[in-house]
């Protein structure tokens, strides 16, 4: 019963394991942790109900779950023997396809969430216009922490854990 729960334990670790990989090694990811930070200040600022709530993040945990495999698909293909080439690389372009799907649909739960609360949003920017600004300011970082970001690693390591060749 007891290596039961802590086999059950570790596949949380290594749940966590893969999104710490992915945070330092994916830059698709780091751009949707962005975009999701900044989805969620306009929910706050757009106040929505709990069930409009429930939808964002559904639509943030989509988009960032559908990363998440597209990841693990191009890391299983990549790098195929010469006779599955061609397989490889349509699988690759199928995970990238199902992402862009995701997106492209949490964009249009987006729109009609906070499109029609544009007012809205305008008078609470208006009333805390601290808020703009940090998030305006927050654009810096953000474009470091997607394009940039390269986390510090050991001589002769790689972000996996792996040793360079």
């Amino acid at each position: 019963m007891r290596s039961e729960i802590k086999r059950f334990g570790r596949g949380f670790v290594y749940a966590w394991n893969g999104i710490r990989a992915a945070v330092q090694e994916e830059r698709n990811f780091r751009f949707h942790l962005c975009a999701a930070c900044y989805a969620v200040i306009l929910g706050m600022l757009a106040d929505l109900s709990c069930m409009e709530w429930a939808l964002l993040a559904f639509c943030i945990t989509a988009v960032l779950g559908m990363e998440l495999m597209n990841s693990a698909v191009e890391r299983a293909v990549d790098k195929p023997d010469t006779t599955h080439w061609w397989s490889a690389g349509a699988a690759k372009d199928m995970a990238a396809g199902a992402v862009l799907i995701v997106a492209l649909g949490a964009l249009a739960v987006g729109g009609c969430l906070f499109l029609p609360r544009l007012n809205a949003i305008g008078n609470a920017l208006r009333q805390s216009p601290w808020i703009g600004v940090v998030c305006a300011a927050a654009l810096i970082p953000a474009y470091f922490f997607i394009f940039r970001y390269h986390p510090a690693t050991q001589k002769g390591e790689s972000t996996n854990g792996k040793t360079d060749s």
